[in-house]
């Protein structure tokens, strides 16, 4: 025994020292019985009765193996049922105390043994232990008489063994300290004789064994004193007063020693049980039975009633099998002589299912997480059938559908668990309602219902409303223009459901997206943050990522693509003829050309897309207007009628290309025909023109020594040319004379270029494709007269094509090549230039390019 033990026992024999020397040994058993009671997950405590409030009961931390620290954080407190707390928890000192004065007498009247049952509950987690406590008797209580007096008629000619019920008196005290003898006295005439019944209880009866004679003493005065077995014993005592009769020499007799009857539990008042029947031999007033109960103390006369003459035992109160089960009726038969007899009436209650059952809440929880564990408690309670076999056999269950699940802990305890795993955004909240049923037939039910609310966790991702987004903005746009609006939703809860909108970090031509587009991490919004060109960015793709509140946070992402729509903010370009060189060069048209004779083609471009860059040419001013059309489409100048001696040998043209934007933009052109068949009319014509002559000459000067440069070049490809395909001839045929059929790889020179039909116009019938059906009769086509030749409208071009010829005669190599590579450098700065417009664009101008070097060159010849 340890000091803890050895210091509670001195505690309790000290209390045992305050109690009187009967029951000293009685507490000192309890002492050594508490401390071997204790067993696995309930513990069994015994105490006597009347134990002062704050006594100790037993040592909860020692017995159920727990830590003190553990009763304050789990709340420790004692669960009742519903019924008085006689003790309580002391969690500072880990023991379980008196509460309330126990009275065993009024907790549980003759019942024994006398036991309370409680439980333990312990929160955080939850735990139940059960505290079984067992209330012994102590002798507190005398016996006592319901009367004080009792008074017998008694014949004198009553027989020697002639009997007389007594009423029997009560002890509350059970066992040793209950009723356990009686004594009369004086007992010359009458002896008492005591007869145990089945449910232990004493009757007494008067017996005689001597016969009386009235004449000598016609009345008695005895004392019947009932004794307990206490230490020490305490009695009762009642006066006995016989009056002695005269002569009535045959007593009563029941037909049965025992009679036994039954009845079902919430019977009618009323309902006969049974019928009694006692015979007396003599006749007249004498032989006249009566009958009645002389059960005193009990309820049984508050119950049960019996008719004095006929003997039929009748139902006089309600009687409930879960308070009583059987009954047991003295009933006396007595004549008018004053003979009696005595007989028993044993009635059993039959039970029926009338007692709901009853479910009482110990714990339960208000609210869990939706990612608690399976078979996570959320309340325990207590269900319990006051019936008896079937009618008291009780199952609960919950609702199939919900996800939670009921289970019996011990006998009448139950826990509601979690059956699967919970999601809030299914359903935040439950009403589970409890089902209780017995076994009884009808079966009766009751509920009860415990609401659950399930709390958020992160575990959903924003979701777009779309997988991808489509957006598209008018190039040239405000900054911060409002593009268009990303929306997710998180179907989680308050701050795990706060969505924040993220720009992810993403390059479009080397530069951060940042520098493109900005979201508003509110509200989703997509703004622009610069001016969009659709000329240099026609669409970019970026993403976007929404972000919940949650931690971690969770986050899904989605693809924007936007495109960017033209607007018709670029004016159409020239491209043929060049400006300012279209009102220097003139195109020839000899008087003999047929109607529809191309003269030339204005070719513009567009840099805008769609219909913003449908191009439409009009002629908006003519020498002659009714000599010459523009095609509406094409911008190809013809010849609408033949040409005629009246005609000005000068013709000049406005062109307007206009595009098909809103509103439209437009560039004009100015066109110079010649109409005439020879060169030196042409010249004769144009001698009169106004300009710069300083310029002129200078120009007619460049031109010519371009003209000689490139012709000699001409010249030194052509035979290059040849050179190359001769050796090549030969070194096939020595190729095919060694190897047979072996396949010919054929050679190509260093830089040679061979792109098709590009429009690079890399070689002379490259020209043709991009001509129309009459451009065979145009004065393009390389070999044509000198005639038909583009010539400079300087009209100083003879003296300065004399100028030339003299000067190419004294330094010829040189000026070559300084007008080769002047030209050259202007025709790529021109190339350069227009490199970034479309592909067609890019032909075109190169197209226009080598006609300027064809033309050159066809002046080269007319001179």
């Amino acid at each position: 025994m340890n000091i803890h033990q050895r210091l509670v026992l001195n505690d309790r024999f000290v209390l045992l020292g305050r109690m009187s020397d009967s029951i000293k040994w009685q507490v000192a058993a309890f002492f050594f019985v508490m401390y071997l009671s204790s067993v696995g997950g309930q513990v069994s405590y015994s105490m006597p009765e009347e134990m002062a409030k704050g006594s100790l009961v037993g040592n909860l931390v020692q017995d159920l193996g727990l830590d003190i620290k553990r009763l304050k954080s789990g709340n420790a407190r004692i669960y009742s049922g519903g019924s008085t707390e006689y003790v309580e928890v002391d969690r500072e000192r880990g023991v379980l105390v008196i509460k309330e004065r126990i009275d065993r007498e009024s907790l549980c009247g003759r019942t024994s043994p006398c036991s309370l049952h409680y439980q333990l509950i312990l929160d955080n987690p939850m735990e139940l232990y059960t505290v079984n406590m067992e209330i012994t008797d102590i002798n507190d209580n005398a016996p006592s008489f319901k009367k004080s007096q009792f008074r017998f008629e008694i014949i004198e000619s009553a027989l020697i063994g002639a009997r007389f019920v007594l009423e029997s008196a009560v002890d509350p005290d059970v066992g040793l300290n209950g009723l356990q003898n009686y004594s009369l006295k004086p007992s010359d005439n009458l002896i008492l004789k005591l007869h145990t019944q089945k449910d232990g209880s004493k009757n007494v009866e008067m017996v005689l064994q001597k016969p009386l004679d009235r004449e000598k003493q016609d009345q008695l005065m005895l004392v019947l004193t009932a004794m307990d077995g206490g230490n020490p014993p305490m009695s009762g005592t009642a006066e006995i007063h016989i009056i002695v009769l005269d002569a009535n020499d045959n007593a009563p007799a029941f037909t049965q020693p025992i009679y036994k009857a039954t009845v079902t539990e919430n019977a009618a008042k009323g309902t006969i049980l049974t019928t009694v029947s006692a015979s007396d031999l003599d006749e007249g007033s004498n032989g006249k039975v009566t009958y009645s109960i002389s059960n005193s103390m009990d309820d049984a006369t508050d119950l049960f009633e019996i008719d004095d003459n006929s003997g039929e035992v009748r139902l006089s109160g309600e009687v409930d099998y879960e308070r009583a089960r059987h009954y047991q009726i003295n009933i006396e038969a007595k004549d008018y002589g004053g003979h009696s007899d005595s007989s028993k009436i044993i009635i059993d209650v039959i039970d029926v299912n009338d007692n709901t059952p009853l479910i009482d809440l110990i714990s339960t929880s208000k609210s869990i997480p939706e990612d608690s564990a399976q078979d996570t408690v959320i309340a325990m309670l207590k269900v319990q059938d006051p019936d008896s076999g079937k009618n008291g056999e009780v199952h609960c269950l919950i609702e199939e559908t919900m996800p939670f699940s009921i289970r019996s802990t011990l006998n009448g305890f139950y826990s509601v668990v979690t059956a699967m795993s919970l999601d809030r955004e299914t359903l935040s909240e439950y009403n589970i309602t409890v089902i209780c049923t017995d076994e009884g037939i009808p079966s009766l039910s009751s509920s009860v219902t415990l609401s659950l609310k399930i709390s958020d966790m992160n575990d959903n991702a924003p979701v777009f409303d779309k997988s991808l987004y489509d957006a598209y903005i008018t190039e040239n746009n405000a900054l911060g223009f409002s593009i268009l609006s990303v929306a997710a939703v998180d179907p989680d809860w308050n701050q795990n459901a706060r969505v924040s909108y993220l720009l992810q970090d993403t390059s479009v031509n080397g530069l951060s997206i940042s520098s493109f587009v900005s979201v508003n991490s509110e509200t989703g919004v997509v703004h622009a943050v610069r001016s969009f060109d659709y000329e240099q960015l026609k669409d970019f793709q970026f993403k976007i990522k929404a972000q919940d509140g949650g931690s971690p946070p969770l986050s899904s992402n989605v693809i924007v693509k936007l495109f960017i729509l033209d607007q018709n903010d670029n004016a159409p370009q020239i491209l043929y003829p060049v400006q300012p060189a279209a009102s220097l060069v003139a195109e020839m048209v000899p008087r003999s050309a047929d109607v529809g004779y191309l003269v030339t083609k204005v070719v513009a471009v567009d840099v805008d897309s769609g219909q913003n860059a449908w191009l439409s040419y009009k002629l908006v001013k003519s020498t002659e207007r009714s000599l010459f059309e523009v095609g509406l489409q094409n911008g190809e100048i013809r010849t609408i009628r033949q040409v005629s001696d009246k005609d000005s040998v000068k013709q000049k043209l406005t062109v307007i290309v206009e595009d098909n934007g809103q509103p439209p933009r437009s560039a004009t052109v100015i066109v110079n025909v010649a109409v005439a068949d020879s060169f030196p009319e042409v010249l004769s014509e144009f001698t009169d023109t106004t300009g710069n002559k300083d310029y002129n000459e200078n120009l007619t000067f460049y031109l010519i020594l371009a003209l000689a440069v490139v012709s000699f070049l001409f010249i030194m490809s052509i035979a290059t040319i040849l050179s190359v395909k001769c050796y090549r001839w030969k070194q096939e045929r020595i190729f095919h004379k060694s190897s047979g059929n072996l396949p010919v790889i054929p050679y190509y020179p260093p830089f040679y270029s061979d792109v098709g039909d590009t429009g690079t116009l890399p070689h002379v019938y490259n020209y043709e494709v991009y001509r129309t059906n009459d451009s065979r009769r145009s004065d393009f086509k390389y070999g044509r007269p000198v005639s038909q030749s583009t010539v400079s409208l300087d009209p100083s071009g003879t003296q300065t094509l004399t100028k030339i010829r003299g000067e190419r005669e004294t330094n010829e190599n040189s000026e070559k090549e300084n007008l080769l590579a002047v030209l050259r450098d202007f025709m790529w700065e021109q190339a350069e230039a227009q490199w970034t417009r479309s592909e067609v664009a890019v032909s075109l101008y190169r197209e226009d390019t080598l006609r300027l070097v064809w033309k050159i060159e066809k002046l080269h010849w007319a001179y």
